[in-house]
């Protein structure tokens, strides 16, 4: 769970930071330098212009979601018309949920290797989605709790998530790259006026910027992580709906007993829709709310 915190952090602060070299290479950030002079109209333009980069990167890395999981992950799409045996239940399986959640266009259906208790959705659009498993989720669940986990990932794409994710993640580098800039602008002119050399408020700006574009991108992501956590809770709910309240339930336990066995070292790692059983600073960053959390709301109805 630690290292995929870490991932999902330094993920979003080499996003800020490809995005910041890139402002800095076109010149953006003369608007800030500019800024002291003409506050609101240079204040605006970088705003307009952060949230313009903010949202390419986001919607890049959205862009070629379902391209690189292909790549990255080593999966096989199977082909529905020659699918048979595991395959073609998985097909099917997925499918019909997917009509069951008002999807015109069907998910791919993939699976590749791994021990690992696994599966996830991907791809730009609800009619450009991908619903992946791995071989560790088969071969350690029953198939109605395989059938739980494929309501919730086809839930994900029925819900838009991909795409809300992406928004909000673009409305976070873009303030992230703002802020950065105007605090770093504020601190570095103060320090000028004190400082005959022109030379040394420059620099300090740069290395500022750079700073508080990770002090700022943690923060944001305690946002982003917030709102995927609500955003499993209501995947949770729409796997209920299309696979099964029970299935939905039998789903989430199998991963939390995959989990104990886990922390005692009995199975092979789990990354099954995110599982999340940390507590206090980390869980802040958490993407996925706990399982037995979540497995209450849904007893709850």
């Amino acid at each position: 769970m630690a290292k995929r915190i870490i991932l999902f952090i330094l993920t979003n602060i080499l996003v800020v930071a490809t995005i910041s070299i890139l402002l800095s290479v076109f010149g953006v950030t003369h608007y800030v330098e500019r800024a002291g002079r003409g506050y609101g109209l240079n204040l605006q333009k970088l705003m307009i212009i952060c949230l313009v980069w903010g949202f390419v990167g986001a919607f890049i890395s959205l862009a070629l979601s379902k391209v690189m999981a292909k790549w990255m992950m080593g999966l096989t799409v199977i082909d529905p018309r020659n699918a048979s045996g595991i395959e073609g239940q998985l097909v099917t399986t997925v499918h019909r949920l997917a009509r069951g959640a008002g999807l015109t266009t069907m998910p791919e259906v993939a699976i590749y290797e791994s021990e690992e208790v696994n599966a996830f959705a991907t791809g730009p659009t609800r009619s450009s989605s991908l619903v992946a498993v791995s071989t560790g989720l088969i071969h350690n669940m029953a198939w109605e709790e395989v059938e739980g986990v494929l309501g919730h990932e086809v839930a994900h794409i029925a819900n838009g998530d991909m795409v809300t994710m992406a928004l909000l993640q673009g409305v976070v580098n873009a303030f992230v790259m703002f802020l950065s800039r105007v605090v770093a602008f504020a601190i570095s002119t103060a320090v000028s006026r004190s400082d005959e050399d022109n030379s040394f408020p420059r620099m300090l700006n740069m290395i500022l910027v750079f700073v508080f574009d990770i002090i700022f991108t943690l923060l944001g992501s305690i946002v982003v992580a917030a709102f995927s956590r609500f955003r499993e809770y209501r995947a949770d709910a729409g796997g209920a709906n299309l696979a099964g309240r029970q299935k939905m339930i039998a789903a989430l336990d199998r991963l939390r007993m995959t989990q104990e066995k886990i922390e005692n070292g009995d199975a092979p790692a789990m990354a099954a829709m995110k599982i999340s059983n940390k507590g206090g600073f980390l869980a802040l960053f958490s993407t996925h709310p706990p399982l037995v959390d979540r497995i209450a709301r849904l007893r709850q109805g």
